[in-house]
């Protein structure tokens, strides 16, 4: 994968495909090889980019100074600066679609088409948020995800019916408890910071274009459950799709529903 040094440090990214370009940002834990059936589809017609954000995939630590979701959008795009992509369609999932409303708003004429997955731009609930924050600490004390977090922390992505041996269940479960502590503490955990300490941008979300804008939500979705994709929409005046049979990452879950929506929504902004 070819990087671009951002900040002092190397953000890794998949380029593949030519034509109108596509940005992937996807989950927190996940790198940029969770899109797979995405790029395979999408790259057929269009330019594919896709991420890793820092400390997840081949992307270095989480640069020093970066303190905020908005930090993260400002950084990626210094990527598509680097790329010479003048406009995009930015598809973000889970924190992807944090810190890409926030590209968005910042940099409207960057932005052809956006699309929501799986996300909240409100604050984390406080009682969620703390959960968090206390999970982070005892990574951060360990220096490693340990089994007993794991039971935790897995399931929260998948829909409550997955077959917990499934390879797609089996192999993330792998990669977190691969984690070296390290790029744990570096990243993942300030990363993690980051994100569920984000601040409220569901005030700024009618400022987007509604004509140009999808969200969409695993219909089975335990972190960011359809009641807050609904919310959104309803902020933004667009519409929302539910993704059958799917969890957080819905775009796994249910590949072909969500290329296939992904698909029709680039098409509508040709």
């Amino acid at each position: 994968m070819p990087a671009v040094t951002v900040d002092g440090q190397s953000l890794h990214y998949l380029d593949q495909g030519t034509g109108p370009a596509v940005l992937l940002a996807g989950s927190y834990l996940w790198d940029q090889t969770m899109w797979a059936p995405q790029i395979a589809a999408l790259s057929q017609q269009y330019r594919v980019i896709a991420l890793d954000l820092w400390g997840h995939g081949q992307s270095g630590p989480l640069p020093a100074g970066t303190t905020s979701l908005d930090d993260i959008a400002r950084q990626a795009l210094a990527l598509l600066d680097h790329l010479g992509i003048a406009q995009v369609t930015l598809v973000g999932l889970s924190v992807g679609g944090m810190w890409g409303a926030r590209l968005a708003l910042s940099a409207p004429e960057r932005i052809n088409g956006l699309v929501l997955m799986d996300t909240y731009v409100g604050v984390e609930p406080e009682q969620t948020r703390n959960y968090y924050f206390s999970l982070f600490k005892m990574i951060e004390e360990t220096g490693v995800i340990a089994p007993q977090l794991l039971d935790i922390v897995v399931p929260i992505f998948f829909r409550p019916g997955i077959d917990p041996q499934s390879a797609l269940y089996q192999d993330f479960r792998a990669t977190l408890a691969a984690l070296p502590a390290e790029r744990l503490r570096e990243s993942v955990v300030p990363m993690g910071r980051i994100t569920f300490g984000r601040d409220d941008l569901l005030p700024r979300l009618k400022e987007l274009n509604a004509d140009s804008t999808l969200v969409m939500c695993g219909d089975q979705d335990k972190p960011r459950p359809p009641s807050e994709a609904i919310e959104m929409a309803e902020l933004i005046g667009c519409p929302y799709v539910l993704v059958p049979e799917a969890g957080h990452i819905s775009n796994l879950e249910n590949p072909g529903f969500v290329t296939e929506q992904l698909l029709k929504f680039l098409a509508d902004r040709a």
